[in-house]
């Protein structure tokens, strides 16, 4: 039988103990394993490997000896429970010896779990699970995760007091990252609220959040766009001794100025500006950034990536400048042009 998102997404919570198997696949390996993770300890609990009641058969393993599958599902364990067969990465190749084991099925054998990467719907494997009356298929796509996918992984790592500002932060953190490393950001935050009884913060989503950029490149383009000239020196010279090249901080500075540009003109404000970028920018950096897209306003900004667009240019062709002269000179221009352009 074949599930669709909506089903499937009970299924992994709650499967059925008496179905004979099921098959998921997909084109991102990690999501596919994920869900076959959940589904696994659904169905088996979580001690199944250290009892013996999971077998593992990797897809090359069962092409050098078919009958594994079959040893596999009908072998009795010591432990009593649940028991399943898990057959990983398989292919169509497979389908002939996996058809053979639904077939000798029988109530009471190890459930046969199959994973694959995407498939067609003409694919051998898909018609073997989609056409058995008792067996299920599943596709995984990268469709961005649902509210209730969301709440079930933080409710898992153990963070259920959540503010309202945070829960919209890590819903675009869900959105943004890999289901993987939203879930690995999840359980460091738990970590970072351990006995800690106050809901859950937007810095606290910052501070948990995997980094997009160095502390200290960050304080020198926040420099630049606020008008700190003076600090600009001191920064650019410990970027220097940390092996950052001026060519990468241009980047980083023309990344920086394109978000700000973008929440400038955002219709709805600067505020809904940044809270659509991505990667998603959170708690006190995003308010920071927030309040110098207001100050710059879009046209000034058109006028900041112009020079920065002609700085990139400059250091890509010229071997012979001091480049990160060149970059300091324009990083203390940006600095210097807000205040030049208002008349203070």
């Amino acid at each position: 039988m074949k599930l669709s998102p909506r089903e499937a997404s009970g299924y992994f919570a709650r499967p059925n103990p008496d179905a004979t198997g099921l098959l998921i696949y997909g084109a991102d390996a990690m999501r596919v394993a994920l869900k076959r993770q959940q589904v696994l300890e659904a169905l088996l609990g979580p001690e199944a490997e250290a009892e013996m009641r999971l077998s593992r058969i990797p897809a090359s393993d069962l092409r050098s000896d078919p009958a594994a599958l079959l040893d596999a599902i009908k072998a009795q364990g010591f432990f009593p429970g649940p028991r399943a067969a898990f057959v990983e990465d398989a292919g169509d190749g497979l389908a002939p010896t996996i058809r053979t084991a639904l077939e000798d099925w029988q109530p009471g054998d190890a459930q046969v779990i199959v994973t694959a990467r995407q498939l067609t719907a003409r694919s051998a494997l898909r018609k073997l699970f989609e056409g058995h009356k008792t067996a299920y298929a599943v596709g995984i796509y990268d469709d961005p995760p649902t509210r209730a996918e969301i709440e079930e992984t933080l409710q898992k790592a153990g963070i259920l007091n959540i503010s309202s500002g945070a829960m919209v932060d890590l819903t675009s953190l869900a959105q943004s990252l890999d289901p993987g490393d939203f879930r690995q950001t999840t359980e460091k935050l738990a970590l970072y609220k351990y006995a800690d009884t106050d809901p859950v913060t937007p810095e606290d989503v910052a501070a948990c959040a995997p980094a997009t950029i160095e502390a200290e490149l960050d304080d020198i383009l926040h420099a630049a766009a606020e008008a700190q000239a003076g600090a600009i020196g001191p920064l650019i010279t410990r970027l220097g001794g940390q092996g950052v090249q001026p060519v990468g901080l241009c980047i980083a500075a023309l990344r920086h100025f394109r978000v700000l540009h973008s929440a400038a003109s955002h219709p709805n404000g600067a505020s809904a500006g940044i809270a659509s970028a991505r990667p998603p920018i959170f708690g006190p950096r995003r308010d920071r950034m927030t309040r110098q897209a207001n100050a710059w306003g879009m046209h000034n900004l058109e006028t900041a990536l112009s020079l920065l667009v002609e700085t990139d240019l400059t250091l890509r062709s010229s071997q012979q400048a001091p480049q990160m002269a060149l970059m300091e000179r324009a990083l203390i221009r940006l600095a210097m042009m807000p205040r030049a352009q208002r008349g203070g």
